[in-house]
């Protein structure tokens, strides 16, 4: 599944979440892990593209900040910040 969600301006600070409700039947999230994938747009990919992990808390990664996340039985959110304009981050969660 992939959502593509709005461009975020670098000053801005947003959360994303994601509902997984649909797709656990039974079963619900005990932890979530975030990683994020960097790309300019409309280049190649960066040095850093490969795979960055921003599992913890205040976690840079190519100038984006996972300040907090959280998840409940069923949604998984991150709250970000910061980034680089013009630059695609693809972030992916893992529970």
């Amino acid at each position: 599944m992939s959502y593509k969600w709005p461009s975020k301006d670098p000053d801005e600070t947003l959360d994303y979440s994601v509902d997984w409700s649909r797709f656990l039947d039974t079963a619900t999230i005990s932890g979530v892990v975030w990683s994020v994938q960097t790309s300019e747009i409309g280049k190649t990919t960066l040095a850093s593209g490969q795979t960055l992990t921003t599992a913890s808390s205040s976690a840079v990664t190519d100038s984006i900040q996972n300040v907090s996340q959280s998840n409940t039985t069923t949604v998984a959110t991150i709250n970000i910040a910061g980034g680089v304009l013009n630059r695609e981050y693809t972030f992916t969660c893992r529970m």
